[in-house]
């Protein structure tokens, strides 16, 4: 063989093996190495919505990558759920998961998804309360005035919610339990009309997110009677927790947290993990938690894991002793 022919074959040989090794190169690249996409089952502008963008705003300042927020509304998150489950798990879609997710697994039948099985927990984001609040009008302006009158009258004071199996209803339920009495339950399509009729007097009760009713308190059209948290509310910091009107240890909060699908890479969940917990420390995210009623929760993955899991035993027993059915 002549020298031509030896260094024409070798480098035949060096240009294959490079070819080969292009798509493993584009695949090595490090993560992120394109936008990443935050799903979230509810529509633009609600308080779910808002800690995705915020944190999001963070996220993508940390990695150098845009963080896209999807909004996918319908079926009670259902639809956002499994999209999540659906996508590849490269870590580039997640959810920014709320109650719906442990509970929708009690309330629809057959259970839509195992979030358990299907997904992975990134990490907890914050928590804000539901608050219990009343028509100015009403007969009670505390909650034992709110339990009084309604052992004296079982089952004939209503409560409007966002709708049935919604986060704030399960609160009434599981309250109204720790309580001992029997409310009557109005579900709504949204927070918002909800509020609504009770404004108007059409009903003299609402539970729902502590943003939500803000406004209308600020107005003087509602009154909070407690907010359903461990902790008093920075939004309505004179307004007493449910555990200082006599509930010690019952707390209903709507949690926030990212997940992503199951199969995402164990260093991808942890590099997720470790920028969220730094943007839970900043200022900026602290602050917008706080604008909107809540609080920011640090903390590993597994507590984020053991949260999804006992709250949903904890929904699974309320869905079967109320008979909640979704709407």
């Amino acid at each position: 063989m002549t020298t031509v022919r030896k260094k024409f074959l070798a480098l035949a040989c060096t240009m294959t093996a490079l070819t080969c090794l292009l798509p493993t190169r584009a695949c090595a690249q490090p993560y992120p190495a394109k936008p990443v996409k935050i799903v979230v089952g509810y529509s633009a502008g609600g308080a779910v919505d808002i800690v995705a963008r915020t944190v999001g705003q963070s996220l993508a300042v940390a990695m150098g990558q845009p963080v896209i927020v999807d909004n996918r509304p319908g079926a009670g998150t259902n639809i956002a759920v499994k999209a999540v489950i659906d996508a590849a798990p490269d870590g580039y879609t997640l959810l920014m998961a709320a109650n719906a997710l442990a509970a929708n697994m009690a309330l629809y039948q057959p259970a839509p998804f195992d979030a358990e099985r299907d997904l992975v927990p990134v990490s907890l984001i914050g928590r804000v309360p539901v608050v219990i609040a009343a028509n100015p009008k009403a007969p009670y302006a505390t909650i034992a005035g709110l339990v009084e009158a309604a052992k004296t009258k079982p089952g004939g004071i209503a409560f409007a919610t966002p709708g049935n199996g919604s986060t704030p209803h399960m609160a009434i339920e599981l309250f109204a339990r720790a309580a001992g009495i029997s409310l009557q339950h109005i579900p709504y399509r949204g927070g918002a009309p909800a509020i609504t009729d009770v404004i108007g007097g059409q009903l003299a009760l609402v539970a729902v997110n502590a943003l939500e009713v803000l406004p209308h308190v600020k107005s003087g059209k509602l009154k909070v009677l407690a907010v359903l948290s461990s902790k008093r509310c920075s939004i309505f910091p004179d307004v007493p927790t449910i555990a200082e009107s006599g509930f010690a240890g019952f707390e209903a909060s709507v949690w926030y947290g990212l997940v992503a699908p199951a199969a995402t890479p164990k260093n991808i969940v942890s590099r997720l993990h470790a920028e969220v917990q730094k943007a839970l420390q900043t200022v900026e995210v602290r602050e917008r938690m706080a604008s909107v009623g809540g609080e920011v929760v640090p903390g590993s993955a597994e507590q984020f894991g053991a949260l999804i899991h006992s709250e949903r035993i904890r929904y699974e027993k309320v869905v079967r002793e109320a008979s909640i059915k979704p709407d």
